[in-house]
């Protein structure tokens, strides 16, 4: 007997578009899973921008709530700055909460790709302060005084980093990279999905953007609140879905095997 598999739905980064993911969303495809990757209103380039954290979350709730309105189960692959998108959009989501209400399909589990994961009411800068790193965010961004839209001062270092993807790969790569609205980054999540729906995490340990101590302080802060979260590990930067693509799938089939 054959087993449906979830559909996946990938939240995109800062900078990033549908289209910076495009080898991630070709391989799952090869998987045998259906992929969506809706494009966050806050990378539209508006100037000043018109879309923020919370526009981004009702689009994503929208998009979500569709899928899983007509049955669908859900798999979240939330990076980078899509995990405090997916954090904030998803609660109240769940399969279980779902079931319990009469009501078919719901999200599955949320898999944090190297991805800000926080309690209500904290923003990504929040933690960025936690650490004491609040000098280096000139030097890793370049953001507008007037309207904090942003763009990312080096991203072949800073979110590609070293890696055996074509020079021509990686450069195709940065171009689909765009102006962002930076504001997100300082807005607080009203809500935490991670409390209610299964959790993974894939750590990536060469990360220069959002470095590994981050990203194991997610963990164990959702551990703290008495979450159980599964741990994957891949040895590249802050974009493995063009560096590491098949770890990325492969840990994706290692937790839907286990849903």
């Amino acid at each position: 007997m054959s087993v449906t598999k979830p559909t996946i739905v990938i939240i995109h980064g800062g900078w990033h578009v549908p289209e910076s993911y495009e080898k991630l969303i070709m391989a799952l495809e090869d998987a045998g899973y259906e992929v969506h990757c809706p494009r966050l209103p806050s990378t539209n380039q508006t100037r000043p921008p018109n879309a923020d954290l919370y526009s981004d979350s009702d689009l994503i709730r929208y998009y979500v709530s569709s899928l899983v309105r007509a049955g669908r189960s859900v798999v979240a692959l939330m990076h980078s700055y899509g995990g405090q998108v997916g954090t904030n959009a998803l609660h109240g989501l769940s399969v279980s909460s779902r079931a319990a209400q009469g009501l078919r399909g719901g999200v599955s589990h949320l898999v944090y790709l190297t991805a800000y994961a926080v309690p209500e009411g904290t923003a990504m800068m929040d933690k960025v302060a936690e650490f004491g790193h609040n000098d280096l965010v000139p030097i890793a961004f370049d953001i507008d005084p007037e309207d904090k839209t942003c763009l990312n001062r080096n991203p072949k270092m800073l979110l590609v980093g070293e890696s055996d993807v074509p020079e021509a790969e990686v450069d195709e790569y940065l171009g689909t990279l765009v102006r962002w609205n930076g504001n997100g980054m300082y807005q607080p999540s009203k809500h935490a999905a991670w409390r209610e729906i299964p959790v993974s995490y894939i750590y990536t340990t060469a990360d220069m953007t959002i470095p590994i101590d981050y990203q194991k302080n997610f963990v164990e802060g959702m551990e703290k609140a008495g979450r159980s979260v599964r741990t994957f590990e891949l040895a590249t930067g802050h974009c493995p879905n063009l560096t590491a693509t098949q770890g990325v799938v492969a840990a994706i089939n290692d937790i839907v095997s286990q849903v």
